[in-house]
């Protein structure tokens, strides 16, 4: 009985230890990485740190110096040279820990190595950045961020620029049409494509931007935000319609931007533009994004007419593609299916388009059409993503980068309210008011009766 009681004494709450940490490793993993994963993976670090750099082969022979010191001073066997170690910075998800690299070594020596260092240390994923000449951070991932995603709380706004989703190594990725002023985003139905424009509808309805849409499958998808819309194309026909206005918006602005080049010998250098930008802020006009919706139902055509409105408005697609960027007129251009089978315009449109982002897609030749041209391994992990993890995605520019990112989930009623409080917000831009979309009216809501009907007090 004694030795059933001692068992209990020790063994439950060992159990119960064991339990709780195996419970939350499988449903809670930021809070297993700060109780067990974090000094563990730490401890490891520390402990292995030259063997597990000498079996990667990122170690250099020592200097003769260094020879000569150690065999004057000690009688230990002079080993191969690691890589400096800084100091180690734990985060919420992971380690950061930056090397300062022998001579003889380069960034590549150390990102070749990544999987080998994951194995070592026991940690999800390790990310090598070049910080500056001589200098890496490894950046250590303790779990699977992408699982439940989690966006920074710490984010500092700007204009123009959108915290949308969370990458593998933990950042966040932000759409920020300064740098890339165009955009492709592919997805199938149910990929998570809504997810992601929602986020972007929602964290633009916050600035001073000029939203127009252009929504092909009757205004579904963009509708709901039509308190913040300047325009809204719910068709073909009515997008024939918008795209022309918003040519001649982009005119009227190269006009304004020459008319601020008009050059006096007495002006300043700061004060000469070639965009927007570049204007007083008092002169400045609101920047617009355009979101095009299932843009292959502008490419569909039946009849020879047509026909003929399909090529002008791609035209015109491209036309603002390739000179909107100046007037402040980005374009956020997403479907389910793009690829050059879809008509004249299709493969130059892309071409005008900078950033990608594709979801899962249904079939290999979308994924090439959009990350084919910047890396191919990028087109393997876009065939990969699962059904079961909406939202997961490959994004990457023309500059050859690439990365995972997840969407957190966002509900379209939260999106919706976003937009009403913020409707204030909506530029004027008299151009664009003959496409602005009615706002029903929310019905007024009913406040219940007292539950204790008032008595009349009496004398």
């Amino acid at each position: 009985m004694t030795d059933l009681a001692t068992l209990l004494e020790v063994g439950g709450p060992v159990a119960a230890l064991g339990g709780g940490a195996a419970y939350a490793r499988a449903r809670h993993p930021g809070v297993y990485w700060s109780m067990v994963g974090l000094p563990v993976s730490t401890v490891r670090l520390l402990s292995s740190y030259g063997s597990v750099m000498e079996a990667c082969g990122l170690t250099v022979a020592p200097s003769r110096l260094r020879v000569l010191a150690v065999k004057a001073t000690t009688r230990r066997e002079v080993r191969p040279v690691p890589p400096r170690r800084g100091i180690i910075r734990p985060t919420t998800t992971g380690l950061r820990v930056r090397l300062r690299l022998a001579p003889g070594q380069e960034p590549a020596d150390v990102a070749a190595s990544a999987e080998r260092l994951r194995h070592a240390w026991g940690v999800h994923a390790v990310y090598v950045t070049t910080i500056k000449p001589g200098v890496v951070e490894l950046r250590l991932v303790g779990f699977d961020v992408l699982w439940r995603v989690r966006m920074p709380r710490k984010l500092r706004p700007d204009i123009l620029r959108v915290p949308v989703a969370l990458r593998e190594d933990a950042t966040p990725f932000v759409r920020d049409y300064r740098t890339v002023p165009h955009q492709l985003t592919l997805g199938a139905t149910l990929s998570g494509k809504s997810m992601y424009l929602r986020h972007l509808v929602a964290g633009l309805a916050r600035q001073p931007v000029a939203l127009v849409g252009i929504d092909c499958k009757r205004g579904v998808e963009l509708a709901p935000f039509a308190p913040r819309l300047s325009a809204l194309a719910t068709d073909p026909e009515q997008a024939a319609e918008l795209l022309p206005v918003l040519i001649k918006e982009m005119e009227d602005r190269y006009d304004l931007i020459k008319a601020r080049q008009g050059i006096a010998p007495s002006t300043p250098d700061e004060e000469i533009t070639s965009d927007i930008w570049g204007l007083p802020e008092h002169e400045r006009p609101s920047p617009v994004v355009l979101f095009v919706d299932e843009v292959a139902e502008l490419f569909l055509v039946a009849t020879k007419k047509d026909e003929e409105r399909r090529d002008e408005m791609v035209t015109q697609l491209i036309r603002l593609a390739q000179l909107g960027r100046a007037a402040g007129i980005y374009l956020e251009v997403c479907g389910q299916r793009f690829g050059a089978e879809l008509g004249k315009g299709a493969t130059m449109l892309r071409a005008q388009l900078t950033g990608r982002v594709c979801h899962r897609v249904n079939d290999e030749a979308s994924a090439k059409m959009a990350l084919g041209d910047i890396a191919p391994e990028a087109v393997s992990a876009a065939c990969a993503i699962a059904p079961e993890r909406p939202g997961l995605a490959v994004a990457g520019d023309t500059s050859g980068g690439w990365s995972r990112i997840r969407t957190p989930y966002l509900s379209l009623g939260d999106a919706a309210e976003t937009c009403r409080e913020f409707a204030p917000l909506v530029p004027d831009l008299p151009a664009l008011k003959p496409f602005r979309p009615d706002v029903p009216v929310r019905p007024p809501v009913e406040t219940p009766g007292p539950v204790v009907r008032p008595r009349p007090v009496t004398d």
